[in-house]
């Protein structure tokens, strides 16, 4: 479809139609969840980022005094969003994913797999919860999870990443299991101004086109990649779900890390995941000690195997290490 760029439409016979004002909705935007409505089997609505959509969920289900139970080691900004907004009133604690929530929280904020540890919820403990449950399954995208299928209430994702797959589009998106919660939710992003323009809109659905075949390929590549990095001498650890295009894996420390990083010609020392090129950081850089300090994030993009093995062996040849360069 064309992109519509109208900021506002007429009235039909003196009444708003279907469009009025694009902070309300706009035609790309509506084909846009359609689309991933679809996908997750639920009711989407797409927002300025990822940040805007965890943003939007937590100020639409919760009032100040409430928990969010957030899954240990999930993403960072996630857990930075929330402790914004702790001079709200609302409170976080942390819990080990893998096994059930904690009593007592008013959502259950899941992230499968998790970024940068990759672990993943164990959807049946939390679904089991009283308190509604988030996914955010952005790296695992809907080819090969459905949340809302496993008892989850809401879907999120940074479409930013797989879902646009292509580094040029910053959106958001919430799918809500009830329609009644989608309506809550389109209110509250209607009066805070978070819809997503247009032109992303427009790249979204582009990158949905061929969302399957890319993270087919991106998960064949990424699992020979990190079996061959298990097995590496300068790699102490390797970190991989078993499916999708993000892996993690440790050195020694932060030089080594740095090394890696300034060693690399074709994969792309920066930042975010889930495009068509790969990338590659050190996490602790924004993360601090959260993370160990020679942990690598890897999102495998599509060029070929061999290049980016040859690429990743040739950064990873420490002095010391059999078979170095001396």
């Amino acid at each position: 479809m064309s992109v519509d760029r109208s900021t506002t439409w007429p009235y039909r016979e003196g009444e708003p139609g279907d469009f009025y004002y694009q902070r309300y909705g706009h035609p790309t935007g509506a084909e846009a969840e359609r689309r991933l409505g679809e996908l997750d089997g639920g009711h989407a609505l797409v927002f300025s980022s990822g940040a805007g959509a965890t943003t939007a969920l937590v100020l639409a289900l919760l009032s100040p005094g409430d928990t969010i139970a957030l899954a240990e080691g999930a993403y960072f900004g996630t857990a930075a969003t929330f402790a914004e907004l702790e001079r709200w009133g609302l409170r976080t604690v942390e819990f080990d994913q893998t096994g059930a929530p904690p009593q007592g929280a008013d959502l259950i904020w899941l992230e499968a797999p998790s970024n940068p540890f990759l672990t993943m919820p164990d959807l049946e403990a939390a679904a089991s919860h009283e308190a509604r449950v988030v996914v955010d399954a952005t790296a695992a995208t809907p080819v090969f999870l459905r949340p809302l299928e496993r008892g989850a209430d809401f879907v999120l994702h940074s479409a930013t990443k797989y879902l646009a797959g292509h580094d040029d589009a910053l959106l958001g998106v919430v799918v809500s299991k009830r329609e009644q919660d989608a309506a809550r939710l389109h209110e509250l992003r209607t009066r805070l101004g978070i819809v997503a323009a247009p032109d992303p809109c427009f790249l979204l659905l582009r990158g949905l086109k061929t969302l399957e075949l890319r993270v087919h390929r991106q998960t064949e590549t990424a699992t020979e990649l990190a079996r061959r990095l298990d097995g590496h001498a300068a790699v102490a650890n390797v970190r991989y779900p078993g499916f999708g295009g993000l892996l993690s894996f440790d050195v020694a420390g932060p030089e080594e890390a740095r090394r890696v990083e300034t060693s690399l010609r074709l994969i792309t020392n920066a930042t975010s995941l889930g495009g068509v090129d790969s990338v590659l950081e050190a996490r602790a850089r924004w993360e601090g000690d959260r993370v160990p300090a020679g942990l690598l994030r890897l999102s495998v993009g599509l060029e070929p195997l061999e290049e980016l093995w040859t690429d990743l062996e040739r950064a990873l040849d420490f002095p010391g290490f059999p078979g170095a360069r001396e």
